[in-house]
């Protein structure tokens, strides 16, 4: 009954998610989809100076909220469009919402990946037991194929966000959080094509107007906030970023058409901002999260805009490859003064080196990595470059290090 009332409403309304079609939505999970839990974090609440809280998202099935939306899309098909099958196109997280609402459902289903798109990934999306196929470079190219895979087989594209399905089923997150804070004063939630960001919307909005939405991209990819600064949609974007989930140079009709008229405010964080949210979480709460997922919390620690209130960020996706996952613990050290890359270059005598490693030894640093080159055509014959990567407790320290190789006259360059 609840499903019949459910198409009921998309027969009346088609392109409107509305707060009802939420409920139904959330009725309608089982088991399949899980609540996430919403977790108070004294260390992010001290660094901010909010009350802040921090919702789970990227321990949600398939490690992202993209199951929400790809399963309530799934679920609704009918017969014969589970017949026919789905097809969908994803570098990451909404590859593999489809590929496990899919095979829960048992029908078929096809996902075509970028060839760019992260080796780990494509096998995580291949281990849920679907076609995977490998086209083009890029999400455009890659969804050419997926329309053509459509057009031949009858199967049903599963959009990633521009969908009323699947907003609706993104939308649930936004009646968690009341359930849990039902008195939270502002709500953060990424935004790449805006799925998610317009069903909680929908979803907070509609119980309490007062709650303060606040939208985050990427400043690489600022397609959203430029169509919310101009009143219309607006395509721009395209700068290297490792928020790759957030990277969609043009917001989707519908997603917009909700956004602009519901949120706040919409803002922008760059990767070192992004890096460093990720550093943290993972050292404080031991929460491994994707740069797309931390946007909201960089913004929070960055600017600190909301002293005092109630704040809930939305971290919604852990899909982290692991190359980028130990560049990202390297470069947060560095950010936060606790690993100095120097440079040295010596003449090529015994006891030179020993020297510099008394001098570190001193200062109490830890060395951590020692790379020696004595034959590359840049270093003068008679000298020899050492690359050494030292572990300090904090910039304090580096820069007391730092003045005892100058007073020491050592010929040396910082690389971080």
């Amino acid at each position: 009954m609840e499903e019949v009332k459910y198409l009921f409403f998309l027969a009346e309304i088609p392109m409107n998610p509305l707060y009802e079609q939420i409920k139904i939505a959330d009725s309608m999970r089982g088991n399949v989809i899980q609540k996430t839990s919403l977790v108070y974090s004294r260390t992010f609440s001290d660094l901010t100076g909010s009350q802040v809280y921090l919702k789970t998202e990227f321990l949600q099935k398939t490690g992202s909220f993209k199951i929400r939306g790809a399963y309530n899309k799934i679920k609704l098909l009918s017969s014969a469009e589970k017949k026919h099958g789905v097809v969908a196109a994803s570098a990451g997280n909404h590859a593999q919402g489809v590929a496990f609402a899919a095979a829960l459902e048992q029908i078929p289903c096809t996902i075509v990946m970028p060839i760019t798109a992260s080796p780990s990934k494509i096998l995580a999306t291949r281990g849920y037991g679907v076609n995977v196929i490998l086209e083009g470079i890029n999400y455009d190219e890659a969804f050419v194929k997926v329309k053509q895979i459509a057009h031949e087989t009858g199967a049903t594209i599963i959009q990633a966000f521009d969908d009323p399905q699947i907003i609706v089923g993104q939308g649930v997150i936004g009646l968690e959080i009341l359930e849990d804070l039902p008195d939270v004063d502002e709500v953060y939630v990424p935004i790449g094509g805006g799925g998610l960001a317009a069903g909680v919307l929908i979803a907070i909005k509609e119980k309490n107007p007062n709650i303060k939405v606040i939208g985050i991209q990427s400043k690489s990819f600022p397609s959203m906030y430029e169509s919310f600064k101009n009143g219309k949609i607006t395509s721009c974007g395209g700068g290297r970023t490792i928020a790759d989930g957030l990277s969609v140079k043009t917001p989707g009709d519908f997603t917009f058409s909700v956004i602009k008229d519901l949120i706040d405010d919409i803002v922008l964080v760059d990767d070192s901002e992004i890096t460093k949210a990720m550093f943290l979480l993972m050292e404080r709460m031991k929460f491994v999260v994707e740069p797309g997922g931390v946007v909201g919390l960089a913004h929070l620690i960055s600017v600190k805009p909301s002293p005092g209130k109630k704040v809930v960020v939305i971290l919604s996706g852990g899909n982290v490859d692991m190359y980028l996952l130990g560049q990202i613990v390297d470069k947060g050290l560095a950010t936060m003064g606790r690993l100095l890359k120097l440079s040295i270059l010596l003449p090529d005598r015994p006891g030179a080196f020993k020297e510099i490693v008394d001098i570190i030894s001193t200062a109490n640093a830890n060395i951590v990595e020692v790379v020696h080159d004595r034959l590359s055509s840049n270093i003068n014959a008679g000298s020899a470059s050492v690359t050494l990567s030292l572990e300090i407790q904090g910039i304090e320290q580096s820069d007391k290090l730092i003045d005892e190789l100058k007073k020491k006259n050592v010929n040396f360059t910082l690389m971080t």
